[in-house]
């Protein structure tokens, strides 16, 4: 861990639809997308709410962490993001070109604007949570995670011995960065 690293907590909107890369060929799988943040104020001369300018971040969420977001949030969802801010360059049509990234540490839907009910992701057959597909084990239903959709995970109940021992070990802050979240309410 480095002791010189900038985090930051970002509270936005997704601006674009995440997309999920899974890490072909032994690379990491990784989700990313586009999240504007907007400061707002109120204006006491005038009486009223003002904006000011809309920053805009790539937000990465890496491992077990980016098939979650990419199955849970979509474009225009509102979200928290907690995470160590960088640079990228790269190159564009009207020459070099930097993009503020934050690399998620932990991503959760912003409930002032609706609701959300947790689901943890529980995996079986000793695999673990970094990317590996293995089976996941919700009850009496032990299907690949692929074979599940997000609606499904959210109506089963988890068997009190599908989490094992090691569950109680875990700290509860540590298990929310494993579970899918949906959001459900209006904006």
């Amino acid at each position: 861990m480095s002791t010189n690293e900038l985090t930051l907590t970002l509270v936005g909107w997704l601006g674009t639809e995440p997309r999920h890369y899974p890490g072909a060929n032994g690379a990491t799988p990784f989700t990313t997308f586009r999240m504007a943040s907007t400061r707002r104020w109120f204006d006491r001369d005038k009486g009223v709410w003002a904006d000011g300018r809309t920053e805009w971040f790539t937000v990465k969420s890496w491992r077990s962490a980016a098939r979650n977001v990419a199955e849970s949030l979509r474009k225009g969802d509102p979200v928290v993001v907690h995470g160590r801010l960088s640079t990228e360059e790269w190159s564009g049509p009207d020459g070099s070109r930097t993009t503020l990234v934050l690399d998620a540490i932990a991503i959760g839907p912003d409930l002032a604007y609706g609701s959300a009910r947790y689901s943890r992701t529980v995996y079986a057959s000793g695999a673990g949570p970094e990317g590996a597909e293995g089976e996941i084990a919700v009850g009496d239903d032990e299907r690949a995670p692929s074979d599940l959709s997000p609606h499904e995970l959210d109506g089963l109940e988890l068997d009190d011995d599908a989490l094992g021992d090691e569950s109680a070990e875990l700290d509860p802050l540590d298990r929310l960065a494993d579970g899918p979240l949906s959001l459900a309410g209006a904006r």
